[in-house]
């Protein structure tokens, strides 16, 4: 009996009760925080699948009270309009070819310019990257009107190459900045490894470095893309015709003065979006430990 008591007093003591309390506590944080994250998923979703699913509804569907996600009428007539009109398939071949454009030669110029911040002590080039970073901190609209300027001085107004060069000039700087914090993680025993094997430093950076450079420059390459497949102002302005136009400018375009095609505007929201979504899902791995790596130096 008196082992019985004595037993009883250790279970309810409060060395005893401590942990469990911590257990506790530590579930209910935890499940706080799940219910967090599904409220800010919900949040996040929500106006994408409303939006998925006015694209395949009819305009009156789409103000009909209360609202329904899904309706028993389910068409494609929104997006069959969008592919059969040579305008707004236009639209989509114009921001392929200015964001890949754009993406390919920035990272052409970024790996450069990185690889000699990284590698070369050079007069000027803390002036260089102050430079680079006060590019980042000027708001792209105190440059409209300037740059609109120019491109007509230079004969580059409703081109591709005006275009281009313009999201070059937002782009290159942060592209720059990420690569040249990627190659400081890397240890530069591998350029002098190559110099011994008589071989230069265009080598190095080509065949030793880029390669093992892959999670930073596809995620400079994604963000890069993303910037030029979204930018709106600058494609606004520095294009007039339509076949100079870009999918947001498109999405912008098929708002009437009387009225919206609703469906259709939120079909060319859901295409647009997919290229930088399916970039970011096959390449998800390589982004997040590319904008990563950079961060801390060994």
């Amino acid at each position: 009996m008196a082992l019985t008591t004595a037993a009883r007093q250790r279970a309810t003591s409060p060395a005893r009760q401590r942990p469990t309390r911590t257990v506790t506590r530590r579930r209910l944080a935890q499940t706080g925080v799940f219910l967090g994250l599904v409220l800010g998923a919900v949040f996040a979703a929500g106006p994408v699948l409303w939006m998925l699913s006015s694209s395949f509804k009819s305009n009156t569907q789409i103000f009909e009270l209360p609202p329904r996600l899904v309706t028993e009428t389910f068409s494609f007539d929104a997006y069959v309009a969008i592919f059969t009109n040579p305008e707004t398939v236009r639209f989509f071949i114009n921001s392929y070819v200015v964001a890949g454009a754009v993406t390919i030669l920035t990272l052409l110029v970024a790996i450069q310019a990185a690889y000699a911040f990284s590698r070369f002590e050079f007069r000027g080039k803390r002036i260089v990257n102050v430079i680079i970073v006060s590019v980042q901190a000027v708001p792209p609209i105190t440059l409209l009107i300037p740059y609109f300027g120019l491109m007509v001085g230079l004969g580059l107004y409703n081109t591709y190459p005006g275009l281009i060069f313009t999201y070059m000039v937002f782009t290159l700087p942060y592209a720059i900045i990420m690569m040249t914090g990627y190659f400081n993680t890397l240890p530069k025993e591998l350029d002098e490894a190559v110099r011994v094997d008589g071989a230069g430093s265009f080598t190095a950076l080509w065949r030793v470095l880029v390669p093992i450079s892959i999670p930073g420059i596809v995620s400079v390459g994604i963000y890069t893309f993303m910037i030029a497949w979204n930018e709106f102002l600058f494609a606004l302005t520095l294009t007039r015709t339509i076949d100079m136009r870009t999918v947001p400018i498109g999405i912008q375009l098929l708002m009437g003065q009387h009225s919206y095609e609703w469906n259709q505007i939120m079909a060319m929201s859901i295409l647009g979006s997919i290229p930088v979504l399916l970039l970011f899902l096959f390449f998800q791995r390589f982004f997040i430990s590319g904008l990563t790596a950079g961060s801390v130096k060994s």
